[in-house]
């Protein structure tokens, strides 16, 4: 499938959350109705986007025609007796329809990956069972099964959480009772990667504190792009000192919320950084970002991580591939490498829920947690109002990872941050 033909998340989620946003103004009988599919398992990019509407037999028929009649619908089409193809101003979205009674298996059907789906399969005969639908069949009568724990249950298994459905080792753990403890966004504590007005932000420091105030967060850090990056607006060193005082400012002001200064400082060619030391010292929190690669390949890219790393002032690498999902795959990198000194150095590599990156995803962060490297979640928000939607992809894309709350720094006290960054520090 070519970059072209996928759907980042970030679409996908707008055109789903928009479509169920609509249905439910239009008050459509139905009972439930959730993501499903590549969404519902935060992958970061899709073939499609799915919806999964639960409602009586009896409703089907008039469910089916309210989606039709929706504003933002434009034309329709069967695809099955349960299903539907909506194509909206937005993109394309398919609509699956189950009853109460096969919910639950409806559900795993919609959302697993086709590996895991296999697995289910397989389990489900080993219980005298037949999963080849939606339905969960036992002989040729539909078993009820009204909810994924239940469904699961019936195959001998634990409740799997979505992003894990991926058809690898999921299944094996859960037979063993080592799923993870996953990381969840009522585990963040704080966001250290928000940008705002003094650089390319939309909103004023003051708009983005409240935004994570309301988020009940016990800390934030304002981290706008250095001089240098390739942002549409940076921080001048010049400002530096401005921002500061508007934060100082801020700090007496507001309550209930600790704001650390910060930046996201750029990795130059050479490995350097952009802002001088007697400017990084006074930070709070240092991120450290590759967003020029300087036509240099994965193993030169690599080297100036590596030497940021290295710096005792840098405190986190942010969304190390600089990947963009649906666009590109981002950097080649020596992941291995990174972990590594990401481990010797204490410093942390961030996962990053911005939809232009959700960096890093599945497999390369459970490597990290494996390798022991410390893990941020963040989201990178540019506007107030994006800060709680990036953090749900951020997390989202972090239990992909098998990530749990133990591996997250910013799912600590901003105590523990701050003594995160002051060991670094202390080899200077």
């Amino acid at each position: 499938m070519s970059f072209s033909s996928r759907i980042s998340l970030g679409r996908a989620h707008l055109l789903a959350s928009t479509v169920a946003r609509e249905a439910r103004r239009a008050g459509l009988p139905f009972d439930e109705l959730h993501h499903v599919g590549g969404l519902r398992r935060f992958a970061p990019e899709l073939e499609d986007v799915a919806l999964l509407v639960i409602a009586p037999e009896s409703k089907h028929a008039q469910v089916l025609k309210g989606f039709t009649t929706l504003s933002i619908v434009t034309t329709t089409s069967a695809t099955s007796s349960r299903a539907r193809s909506l194509t909206t101003e937005r993109g394309a979205l398919t609509l699956h329809l189950a009853t109460p009674e096969s919910a639950g298996s409806a559900l795993a059907w919609h959302t697993g990956a086709d590996d895991h789906l296999a697995l289910l399969r397989a389990k489900a005969v080993d219980h005298g069972l037949a999963f080849d639908s939606p339905a969960l069949l036992r002989g040729r009568t539909v078993v009820e099964c009204r909810t994924e724990a239940h469904f699961y249950e019936l195959l001998g298994l634990p409740h799997i959480p979505p992003e894990l459905r991926h058809g690898t080792d999921e299944i094996d753990a859960a037979l063993r009772e080592r799923l993870p403890r996953l990381v969840y966004e009522s585990d963040i504590r704080g966001d250290l990667h928000v940008h705002s007005s003094w650089s390319d932000g939309r909103d004023s420091l003051e708009d983005m504190v409240g935004a994570a105030q309301q988020l009940g967060y016990e800390y934030v850090a304002i981290t706008d792009h250095s001089e240098r990056a390739a942002a549409s607006r940076t921080l001048a060193v010049a400002d530096v000192a401005r921002q500061k005082a508007e934060i100082e400012s801020l700090r007496l002001r507001v309550v209930g919320i600790q704001i650390l200064h910060g930046v996201e400082v750029d990795i130059m060619p050479d490995g350097s950084l952009d802002f001088d030391d007697s400017l990084l010292q006074d930070l709070d929190i240092v991120l450290a970002s590759l967003h020029d690669e300087a036509g240099q390949d994965g193993a030169s890219l690599t080297g100036r991580y590596l030497r940021a790393m290295h710096h005792p002032l840098v405190n986190v690498i942010t969304h190390p591939a600089n990947r963009s999902p649906a666009r590109s795959s981002g950097y080649d990198l020596d992941f291995a490498r990174l972990f590594d000194a990401a481990v010797s150095t204490g410093t942390a590599m961030e996962i990053d829920g911005a939809p232009g990156h959700l960096d890093m995803d599945g497999s390369v962060a459970r490597l990290a947690a494996l390798a022991g490297v410390t893990l941020t979640v963040s989201s990178d928000a540019h506007r107030a109002e994006w800060l709680g939607r990036q953090m749900g992809f951020g997390t989202g894309t972090a239990r992909r990872g098998w990530v749990e709350p133990r591996h997250v720094l910013n799912a600590r006290g901003v105590d523990e941050v701050r003594a995160f960054v002051a060991r670094k520090r202390a080899r200077m």
